[in-house]
């Protein structure tokens, strides 16, 4: 399956900021950034940029960013599902996984994540998939935000809402085992019935909870 990745590019002016929020970034463009130092929700930001880097090398990669010149204050990851994951065992070619959204603490409340998540889909370029997100609440940065977990979660639900994903139900044991935990789901225009029927397969393995 070819994978084109269209740029895209916007100025966000917010509080005397002026953020650019652009991708998917080729590595090349990417290398030349840095990383804002609070991005290190998933590990030390050298080494969540080098992730980025590799992310955006693959072919289906896509990083898009929101940074203010050159330093990264923001990004989002779409990629395929680890190999070592369940969403993984359909081999689907047209599955792809919204993995890591982060905007560095100094810069939330600008709603960054929701532009950068739109941004994605921007121009149609996300119609030939069924882009998925899995939101687990251990990830959710509760002690800065000062959330609650259902309040980080109707949050979190809002933001995939933006760009048309939808709750989707799953018997994954890693989503059931918090009511908390969710699996977001947008199924492209131009996905066929075959793979939709196969997501459906990698999304309930007791046949009788269909």
């Amino acid at each position: 399956m070819k994978h084109l990745k269209t740029y895209h590019s916007k100025t966000v002016e917010r509080n005397n900021l002026q953020i650019i929020v652009e991708g998917p970034v080729p590595p090349e463009q990417l290398k030349t950034y840095s990383m804002h130092p609070e991005l290190d929700a998933f590990r030390r930001p050298p080494e969540q940029f080098a992730a980025l880097v590799e992310i955006a090398e693959l072919p289906e990669g896509r990083i898009l960013v929101a940074r203010k010149d050159r330093l990264i204050v923001g990004y989002v990851t779409f990629h395929y599902p680890d190999e070592l994951e369940r969403w993984s065992e359909g081999g689907m070619e047209d599955l792809i996984e919204l993995g890591a959204v982060e905007v560095a603490n100094e810069y939330r409340g600008l709603g960054l994540a929701k532009q950068l998540i739109r941004l994605a889909f921007e121009g149609g370029q996300m119609d030939r998939y069924i882009v998925y997100s899995t939101e687990y609440y251990w990830h959710w940065d509760l002690e800065s935000s000062g959330l609650s977990v259902w309040e980080y979660r109707n949050m979190m639900e809002k933001l995939m809402k933006s760009a048309g994903m939808v709750w989707f139900a799953t018997d994954d044991p890693e989503i059931c085992s918090h009511p908390a935990n969710c699996l977001m789901v947008r199924i492209g225009k131009e996905v066929p019935l075959s793979s939709v029927e196969q997501f459906d397969r990698v999304r309930f393995r007791q046949r009788f909870m269909y």
